[in-house]
């Protein structure tokens, strides 16, 4: 049987929750109080954070999570439900993204990876967000990127899908208000991450000139994940009535020699 949910008691669900920011939000909301349900198709990464959760008096669970299929975020939502009950916050946070040219790339990859950074986060949204609605309650944050206002070559599909996830968050913000369901995005600059680690070396150099070359890449400093866990937290944390519904979070530049 579900667990009541006392009022002060708000669990949440993070997709990508395997690694990078996904992982250490999932570790900071914990830390916050946050019962944290982690969602990955890595659930044996999910698994080790989540011991590191209870061993730090935390309150976690892990579950597989594709949000590419519906009927793995179907099997998860009703997991996390036995689990946890109704859930409160969702981080959809889980994406990908693959260096090309657009003109290069096959349609097919193009659409696998708007499935998983658009229409995964939809799917997220039809499985948990109606309960919200019908609570009158919840918090639904987006991680975003940069590349939503400031589009970065070689990285098509990924651009594409952040201005599309931005687009349903603008308006699931405005259908939403009245309701008791806050909307958020957080956009993040440049961080490090597991993203871009299984480029080649040639690929990678590739996307980096063309930061350069466009003046998309001011300085050399990166976030670490705990900035954007941080801004997270901050938003799902707001008192009842506050509403921050957009956060962009970039690296500080080096001081200047003067």
């Amino acid at each position: 049987m579900p667990k009541p949910v006392h009022p002060d008691r708000r669990p949440a669900v993070v997709s990508g929750a395997s690694s990078g920011i996904g992982a250490t939000t999932a570790l900071t909301l914990a830390a916050a109080g946050f019962p944290v349900a982690l969602g990955a198709r890595r659930v044996d990464k999910c698994a080790e954070i989540v011991e590191k959760i209870r061993a730090e008096g935390g309150e976690a669970i892990a579950h597989p999570l594709d949000v590419t299929d519906q009927h793995s975020v179907d099997a998860f939502a009703k997991a996390v439900a036995t689990d946890f009950g109704d859930v409160e916050v969702l981080v959809s946070n889980a994406g990908h993204v693959s260096p090309g040219i657009i003109h290069e790339v096959d349609t097919e990859r193009f659409a696998t990876e708007i499935d998983l950074n658009l229409l995964g986060a939809h799917r997220l949204v039809r499985a948990f967000v109606p309960g919200m609605v019908e609570r009158q309650r919840g918090d639904v944050l987006f991680v975003s990127s940069d590349v939503a206002v400031r589009a970065r070559p070689f990285m098509s599909s990924y651009a594409a899908g952040k201005w599309g996830l931005e687009g349903m968050a603008h308006a699931m913000q405005m259908e939403l208000e009245g309701s008791g369901v806050r909307v958020s995005i957080v956009r993040p600059g440049p961080t490090w991450s597991e993203m871009g680690t299984d480029w080649e070396d040639a690929a990678a150099g590739d996307v980096l000139t063309g930061w350069i070359k466009f003046g998309l890449a001011r300085h050399s400093h990166f976030l670490k994940p705990k900035a954007l866990a941080d801004a997270i937290a901050t938003v799902v944390s707001a008192p009842r009535g506050v509403h921050l519904n957009l956060i962009e979070v970039n690296p500080e530049a080096p001081l200047e020699e003067k």
